[in-house]
């Protein structure tokens, strides 16, 4: 295969780093296929593999996460309602099938695509690939998910792109020339006004989120997610980067430690940022022939508990066993929304009254889900006979029971088997 010269300048997208660089550069191959040229005529074509060849720590990061894995060619919950509402993403000039029009949804999980108003993401790398460094790297401002008529802009279609350079927060562009480092450091919350005049300082804000994050409307205008939204309601300073893509230590090819922010931007999808979100304590006191059983939860993010996808749910397990482990008891039988719905942390979406799929709600019926920093107390009472062990847990779910329902075949195990967020146990 044919090797191409890429400038090399591409390689510093993901970081904006400091360091200068020579003018081009050849790229050799290794574990990765040679860099060939760009499929496509902006910086959207440049492979991530090109920013490997300086930011091997970020791009292996980058590589495990769910933006890489974000369209409909590999998020598996993604494809499973693309292929519903839109139809097969290996197909060109496909239309969401109920409006017509071109699917919003490539805006964030394909956003070069969309950009290009593409549909078939088998046609590029750039398209198959989601969420890319390149993506990210040529924004240049946020223009805020409304436009002036008041419908909505999503991904990036919120943003202005520059198609020949790329932006990092160090204020450095990289590609053709070099621009005056920008020291500004903005203000970390995205509402009312998106931040103005500072290409450094979007990376350093909740804005270069907020374009996927912020709030998705369905066709009849029901909120589908809307993070910005609660992250607004919780009137905090803590900003997306805090938590989401925090400094992390890493060891490089020369054994040497590197601090890097990281890129695999953990979020539902991950077991260690699922129990970092919420407290659980439990308290108990026998009474008679009860135990009364105490339970407090407290939501740590400045968003709801869940966020982002209106499916994710939250359930609290309340069980009693015996000294040997055998269960004598336990909160529900069949699922908590129905048995017990104080223990069900979730945001309902119905149609006449009902519970709906997303896409087909005409109302909210209700939020059940932890709100920013809120702590909720639940009590039950159980019978304490033969009791050895109470122990409550709160288990994490990417998906809803119908939705597993509806697209449990099309699924893998891992998006539906639920995450343990927390627990406590006492025994007797």
């Amino acid at each position: 295969m044919r090797v191409r010269s890429l400038p090399s300048i591409v390689a510093l997208l993901l970081a904006g780093l400091m360091a200068a660089m020579p003018s081009a550069a050849v790229f050799a191959a290794d574990e990765e296929e040679a860099e060939e040229e760009p499929e496509g005529k902006t910086v959207h074509h440049y492979r991530p593999e090109a920013c490997k060849k300086c930011h091997e720590e970020i791009y292996e990061q980058w590589k495990s996460s769910i933006h890489a894995q974000s369209s409909a060619l590999n998020d598996p919950i993604h494809a499973a309602f693309y292929q519903q509402e839109v139809g097969d993403p290996r197909e060109e000039g496909t239309k969401h099938k109920k409006s017509g029009t071109f699917p919003v949804c490539l805006n964030c999980h394909a956003p070069v695509a969309a950009f290009e108003q593409k549909t078939k993401l088998d046609d590029k790398k750039a398209y198959a690939n989601g969420v890319v460094c390149t993506t990210c790297h040529s924004f240049t401002h946020y223009k805020g998910i409304k436009k002036p008529d008041g419908k909505m802009q999503l991904g990036i279609a919120s943003y202005e792109v520059d198609t020949e350079q790329l932006h990092g927060p160090s204020g450095i562009s990289y590609t053709k020339k070099r621009v005056p480092k920008d020291a500004k450091w903005p203000t970390p919350v995205h509402h009312p006004q998106p931040m103005q005049g500072s290409r450094s300082g979007l990376f350093k804000s909740n804005d270069i989120c907020m374009g996927c994050h912020d709030q998705r409307n369905n066709p009849a205008n029901i909120p589908l997610c809307m993070t910005g939204s609660e992250y607004s309601e919780g009137k905090t300073f803590i900003h997306c980067q805090a938590c989401h893509m925090p400094p992390t230590e890493v060891i490089n090819k020369k054994g040497e430690k590197v601090t890097v922010f990281d890129h695999t931007m953990a979020g539902g999808h991950d077991d260690k940022m699922v129990t970092q979100g919420v407290a659980l304590q439990m308290s108990t006191q026998k009474e008679g022939d009860q135990i009364k059983a105490t339970i407090s939860l407290r939501n740590r993010l400045p968003h709801s508990y869940p966020t982002g996808a209106p499916f994710r749910n939250a359930v609290l397990k309340l069980a009693a066993y015996d000294k040997d482990g055998k269960l004598l008891w336990q909160n529900y039988q069949t699922h908590p929304s129905k048995d017990d719905p104080q223990a069900y942390f979730a945001y309902i979406m119905g149609k006449d009254g009902q519970p709906a799929m997303p896409p087909e709600a005409t109302e909210i019926l209700k939020d059940t889900r932890l709100k920013p920093d809120e702590e909720r107390t639940l009590e039950y009472s159980l019978p304490a006979s033969g009791v050895g062990i109470v122990r409550a847990e709160l288990l994490y779910n990417l998906l809803s029971p119908p939705l597993i329902q509806n697209f449990g075949d099309k699924l893998p195990d891992d998006v539906k088997k639920p995450k343990l967020a927390a627990s406590s146990e006492v025994r007797y």
